[in-house]
Parts: C-alpha cells; structure tokens; sequence
C-alpha cells in the first residue's frame, strides 16, 4: 500500500498544499451536505469534518482558488479550477443563497442542463409500440416482456459473475489495469438508484446492486460496465494508480458526487460496454451464453434488445422530468405521469426516477447521465474511440475540455 492509502501525509510536501487544502474543504462540505464525498482514500490526516460555519468554509474556498492559481501544470491546474468552482456554488448554497435550478446545474457540473425533445420521445413511443409483441397497452407489453427477462434476486449474483470475468477480460486486453485493483459485490435495497460504485481507495471499490425493483438480463452487462469494467472501478482504480500514487496529485484521491468530474465519470460509464464490446457482441453473448446461464428464453430476450434500441430516444426523459419539477414547479403527479408514459414504466418504477430526481444529493445528478454520455460519444466519435476512452480513464479531463 501506498502512504496515501495507510492515511499517512506523503512527504513531497511542495505539491501538497494544494490537494491538502481541496481535501479538506470537501470534508468540511460533507458535514453540512452528507454524501458529497463519495468515496475517499488518501491521509487520515486530511480528513476534517470540524464543523465549520458557511462563512468559513467561504473562507477556505477562496484559500483553495489561490492555491489552485499557483500550480504550475496546466492538467492539474484547469481540472482543479473547474472543481473548485463547483465547490464555491455548493458553499454559496449551504449559506442560504437560493439558486435557479438550470444555475444550480450549471454550478456544480459545468454543464447546461438540456431538455427532452417531446417531438421525438412521441415518436419513440411509436417505434416501442411496434417493437413489442402482443396484445394490450405498449405498458401491459413491456411488463409482460419485462417479467420473462428479470432474474430472481438469488440468482442475479451468480449471473453476473461470467459478465465481469468477461469484461474484466476484455478490460485489461484493450486498455489497462493497474496491479491488484479489485472490488466486492453485493445487493441492497431501499436505494434511490439501481447500480452504484462505491470507490474505497488502495485500487478497491465496491459495487451495489439495488434489487428493489427486478433486475434484468439484457441490461445486465451494461450495468456491470458501468459499475465495473471498464467503467467507474476502472476509472477511480486507475487514476489512483496514475495520478494519485505516480504523480502525487492527491486531490484524486478522493471523488466528490456534486461536482464536474461526475460529468465526465458517467459520460465513461454510460459508454463503458460500447468501448470493450460491439452491439452485435453484445447481442449474441446475450442470446447465446447468458441466456443459457440464466436459463431465460433468448427470443424473449432478441425482443427485450429490439425494444431498446426503439427506446433510445428516451435518454433524456428523467432530465426533462427533473426540469420539469425544479424548474417549472410542475406538481409531482404531473411528473409521475410524465416519467410514466415516455419511460414506459409503471407507476412504482417512475415513483423510483422521482425519489432519485428530488433527492438532496442527486436533484440535478440526472443531467451527468445524458450530457456526459453524448459528450464522451462525441469526443470516441472524433477521434479514435479507444485512445480517447483510454485517456479518459486514467488523466483529468473536464466536461469544458470534452465539450470543445
């Protein structure tokens, strides 16, 4: 283990006031909102949850922006930049000042937050409609399809180990990972999201599975890619391992979930299967091999798969819906109804989307999903897709740099 991971101070102390002074902040941050460090693996010794006024911390971030102005490599300098600020508007917050919403959005992730086009959600209605077999309402089918591919909670884990033997494998043949990275995995409920990566420092992480509403097979290695390889596991362990412990940037030792970098964490995640696998793998590993392991019906699933890509104009749904309710003060019912019919989904599984959209820590999260996916498909599209998603995963990029 590296000194950062045992929570001794390293000693290269010329870069480390910098990163000191970011951890620190975040700490006093979390006291006052909980759960705005998501994970954190560098010195014990950095880690103050004192609790300090708003006014205080005010004072630390204007401390920080000095700091961040003296570093000399511009990497380090602009992703610093962009994190602090995000800090600034979270600290203006927590000391009462009222923001917009789409402010809000715009100050903790550097994002402008988009809304759907209702014109092609309507049309995508259109397509689900002749995508699912049978009789009945597009949401009577869509549950009766969606019953034939869920697993049965005791089985999801053993399904989804050859999924990450898979990945894992093709992670490490197409891009890197570092020595001794690994992670546990295990199943929750009463959670407000249905996946999530939990970054525990010293290249570990684990990995929730919420199995409050059912999991299923053909979104299975999507979610593992996403949680796992080569998404935010890869991620957080090999910039551990690249900046944090190779170059001495420490900030990256800890990940923050109400800042830019989620931006671009999800955009990776949202991407991850695309960068190991091609659709037409995807689809035959699906309806092949998993199907028998979880002994499901491969025709159910060949429908479940052209079902989705008739849906994929639904990507912006829970953003339009989160605008819809902070931004246009639309009543909660309208919402329900709204995430109801252009998700296809019944009322407890929207009643899920609206729990996530009005969560404290995760009100204007929703836009990291859709604007950092089509910002990280761009910038693969641009250029060569493995080189850029391999830079992604292991330098500080930020959602201003993708989005040039």
């Amino acid at each position: 283990m590296t000194p950062s991971t045992q929570g001794s101070v390293p000693s290269d102390s010329s870069s480390l006031a910098v990163a000191q002074a970011y951890i620190r902040l975040a700490h006093g941050l979390d006291v006052h909102s909980p759960g705005y460090i998501d994970g954190y693996g560098g010195p014990a010794e950095w880690a103050d949850r004192s609790e300090r006024s708003p006014q205080q911390l005010q004072e630390e971030a204007a401390r920080l922006t000095d700091l961040v102005a003296q570093v000399t490599d511009p990497a380090r300098r602009t992703f610093l930049e962009v994190q602090s600020r995000a800090m600034h508007t979270l600290v203006r917050m927590l000391g009462g000042e009222r923001l917009a919403y789409s402010e809000e959005v715009r100050g903790l992730y550097d994002i402008d937050p988009e809304r759907a086009d209702l014109a092609e959600l309507e049309d995508g209605l259109n397509r689900m409609d002749a995508a699912l077999p049978g009789s009945g309402t597009l949401e009577e089918r869509e549950e009766r399809l969606r019953a034939r591919v869920q697993l049965d909670p005791d089985d999801v884990l053993r399904v989804t180990t050859p999924v990450l033997d898979e990945l894992r494998r093709r992670t490490g043949n197409t891009f890197w990972l570092p020595e001794g990275e690994d992670f546990s995995i295990g199943l929750v409920r009463n959670q407000p999201w249905g996946g999530y990566n939990w970054p525990l420092g010293n290249l570990r992480s684990r990995i929730d599975i919420n199995v409050d509403l059912p999991v299923l097979l053909p979104s299975l290695p999507d979610l593992m890619a996403h949680e796992g390889y080569p998404g935010h596991h890869t991620e957080h362990s090999g910039k551990e391992a690249r900046l944090v412990r190779e170059r001495g940037w420490h900030e990256h030792s800890i990940q923050l979930i109400n800042a830019p970098e989620c931006v671009v964490s999800e955009g990776i995640a949202v991407n991850a299967l695309d960068a190991v696998m091609t659709p037409a793998e995807v689809r035959e590993w699906l309806t092949g091999d998993l199907s028998r392991v979880a002994g499901l019906d491969p025709d159910d699933v060949r429908a479940w798969l052209a079902l989705q890509d008739a849906r994929e104009s639904a990507r912006g749904v829970n953003g339009h819906a989160a605008l819809m309710l902070h931004e246009d003060h639309a009543p909660q019912a309208q919402v329900v109804e709204f995430l109801m019919r252009y998700n296809v989904v019944s009322e407890a599984r929207a009643l899920k989307s609206l729990e996530f959209i009005t969560h404290p820590s995760f009100r204007s999260y929703t836009f990291t999903y859709s604007v950092g996916g089509r910002l990280v498909r761009r910038a693969m599209q641009a250029g060569a897709p493995r080189e850029v998603f391999a830079r992604l995963l292991t330098e500080p990029v930020t959602p201003g740099e993708l989005a040039r």
